[in-house]
């Protein structure tokens, strides 16, 4: 994956990736909103938050996403474009999309709505992801904490932090149910079907590549 921050290479494929992907998961949190079957534990917290404050979920996912980026700094996490954009766009979209999309009428339709944003969440990810601009602020908090903290695996740290804000947003009246689970046991695989196809090369597909001579004995690193 190209390095995060680095535009240098393939700017314009890397840049409509990253906005596409935002806007993509904007609209895949909006399908499974309209949907009423459950949300994935951060929109739990979101959803719970909006019903409690009356602001819009996507102005609580933006204040929200601010907020765990402040978490970076203690972390010492630096981050990129993507992460910036992740906060705004992500927020923006959702809003835009649940104001001309209507809720589920019926379980299939329902349900369709559910495995639609499923498997584009999926695909936004590998988007995102792919782009190699930076993560977004929640996946950058959970990788800065276990850098800083090793003897924590990636998956402890995840599975507390998700429960905990699962757990918040089901208390502050966000949706838990079927569709929460559903993604649970979906999001893993998708992910890791669409990060390889959406991942941008480190390099040119022509560019060819030096072998490296070894260092001589006592040779300066």
């Amino acid at each position: 994956m190209a390095t995060i921050g680095n535009l240098r290479h393939r700017p314009a494929r890397r840049l409509v990736q990253l906005y596409t992907g935002l806007a993509l998961y904007g609209v895949s949190m909006a399908l499974m909103i309209r949907s009423g079957l459950g949300l994935d534990p951060w929109d739990v917290f979101h959803q719970g938050l909006a019903r409690q404050t009356h602001l819009s979920f996507g102005t609580v996912t933006i204040a929200v996403g601010a907020l765990v980026l402040l978490l970076w700094i203690p972390l010492r996490q630096r981050p990129g474009l993507g992460t910036i954009s992740n906060v705004v766009v992500i927020g923006l979209v959702v809003d835009a999309t649940l104001a001309v999309l209507p809720p589920g009428d019926g379980l299939p339709v329902r349900t369709t709505l559910l495995v639609a944003g499923i498997v584009a969440n999926g695909a936004a990810t590998g988007l995102y992801l792919g782009a190699g601009l930076g993560p977004g602020p929640r996946d950058g908090l959970m990788t800065g904490f276990t850098a800083r903290r090793p003897r924590y695996s990636v998956r402890l740290v995840r599975t507390v932090i998700e429960v905990t804000v699962l757990s918040l947003g089901w208390l502050l009246g966000g949706t838990v149910g079927l569709g929460t689970v559903a993604y649970a046991l979906a999001i893993g695989p998708l992910a890791q079907l669409f990060i390889p196809i959406f991942a941008v090369p480190a390099r040119p597909a022509d560019e060819p590549v030096v072998a490296c001579a070894p260092r001589a004995a006592g040779e300066a690193a």
